[in-house]
């Protein structure tokens, strides 16, 4: 049996530089508060806390220390509260999510619709939607053509989720295009995402199971399983190594690895470690 590793896979420059930012935090001693959960890794976050990172879900329950903005980055009117309280703030918003925030604001100046593609209830797409409408727009959430709204007219602005796919963009563009509309559309899609998930595709379409690591709680990594499963039916999303174990590999010559964004190097070894056992 062979075991391979997709040539894009796990934590994402976003994800690291958030967590070497706390790790600096730490060597100094600093009390630190993440403003939600730094990643969406469980096992990471379990991890910071037994280290005293400690996890607060909203600016009032903060009551000193080091403020950490988590990847997925906050909005306005959380950073103002944060200024307005005083508390410090170490801002590890991806950049990526961060010109993203600055595209929906863009579209909003410009009179612009915005239609936010993404998943509604994400902090990353929550973020997105409270730039555009401070600086004055009416945003939507979207996440395919079935969610846009009727009744739309010029101008119509588009900003997408980091970790969106670019079919499911395309596809939206193309209903908008289709009822007459001509979107201005800032492509926010983050090229590391789109790396992950071409790599992922392309070697799931060549193994007979593919393993998919990553937090079930982060979007991106349930994407590059439903991506890998439209060619790979034997696709399995585990989140610790602990389950492979229970994995049904019977007759399988070769096994395919990729990970999400928030899937550190040490979790994606330890899973292929035990893969390669598997062997004998």
């Amino acid at each position: 049996m062979q075991v391979i590793l997709a040539k894009f896979a796990g934590a994402c420059y976003g994800v690291q530089r958030a967590l070497d930012m706390v790790d600096d935090l730490l060597s100094e001693d600093a009390k630190v508060t993440t403003l939600g959960p730094l990643i969406h890794n469980p096992q990471v976050v379990s991890k910071l806390e037994s280290q005293g990172v400690k996890v607060s879900h909203d600016a009032a329950g903060i009551d000193g220390g080091t403020v950490v903005i988590r990847s997925h980055g906050v909005t306005p009117q959380v950073r103002s509260e944060l200024e307005r309280r005083g508390l410090e703030v170490a801002d590890a918003t991806c950049p990526h999510v961060a010109r993203a925030q600055a595209g929906a604001a863009e579209l909003a100046s410009l009179g612009c619709r915005v239609l936010v593609v993404g998943e509604a209830g994400h902090p990353e797409v929550e973020g997105l939607v409270a730039y555009a409408r401070e600086s004055g727009a009416a945003a939507d959430v979207v996440l395919g053509a079935e969610d846009i709204p009727h009744g739309l007219y010029d101008p119509i602005g588009v900003v997408v989720q980091t970790t969106q796919t670019r079919e499911n963009l395309d596809g939206i563009i193309s209903e908008l295009e289709a009822r007459g509309l001509h979107p201005i559309v800032k492509d926010t899609i983050c090229s590391a995402t789109r790396r992950r998930q071409k790599t992922a595709y392309e070697l799931a379409s060549k193994v007979d199971a593919m393993v998919v690591i990553g937090g079930r709680n982060s979007s991106n990594t349930t994407r590059l399983s439903e991506i890998c499963a439209q060619v790979c039916p034997r696709t399995f999303h585990i989140e610790t190594a602990d389950e492979v174990r229970g994995l049904a590999l019977e007759g399988c010559e070769s096994i395919g690895i990729t990970a999400g964004a928030s899937t550190p190097e040490d979790q994606i070894a330890e899973v292929a470690s035990i893969l390669e056992a598997k062997e004998g």
